[in-house]
């Protein structure tokens, strides 16, 4: 496991997209589990439906939400030290993020999910049977909470700012010619 101690500053300044917060919100009894990705710099919200708590799960469902993401907004993910991501080589295999681990009992590391994670609880309440969503009832929640605007982007949402990061990630780079 990689250190959250060891990320270069340019993820904790959330000047340069494409850094990722990860976790899983469990539902009732812990029988259940959405996987939760939060992009640091525009706060943009990814859910991801798991089948169950298992690291194959997280595996597949992280590896699969990373991958719809165009790579050069997929730099980083940093998580917990929850046990369900114990195939994290394999995801930075298969995604190329680089995987960081916070230090234990330490969700502070991780604010911008666990703050997302609050949010999400207004869809997905606490003892919740988390299985009965669908991916796409999942991506309905995650597109209300990217369309709602938020103070620290001075009330442009999530998804307003990711694509601007998008429009300007796209455009030719260099001087007049």
């Amino acid at each position: 496991m990689v250190s959250i101690h060891v990320r270069p500053p340019e993820i904790e300044d959330r000047l340069l997209p494409g850094h990722w917060e990860g976790d899983f919100i469990k539902g009732a009894g812990n029988q259940s589990s959405v996987g939760v990705l939060v992009e640091r710099t525009s706060r943009l919200v990814l859910l991801a439906k798991m089948e169950d708590a298992t690291a194959a799960s997280a595996l597949a469902g992280f590896s699969a939400k990373l991958n719809s993401i165009p790579e050069p907004l997929r730099q980083s993910f940093t998580y917990d030290q929850g046990k369900e991501l114990a195939r994290h080589q394999e995801l930075a295999a298969a995604t190329g993020v680089r995987v960081y681990f916070c230090d234990p009992h330490s969700p502070w590391q991780r604010g911008t999910c666990e703050n997302t994670n609050g949010l999400l609880r207004q869809y997905l309440p606490k003892g919740t049977d988390l299985s009965v969503y669908t991916q796409d009832e999942l991506d309905a929640i995650a597109d209300s909470l990217n369309n709602r605007p938020r103070a620290t982007h001075a009330f442009h949402s999530p998804f307003e700012v990711f694509a601007a990061t998008l429009a300007s990630a796209s455009q030719p780079q260099g001087g007049k010619h």
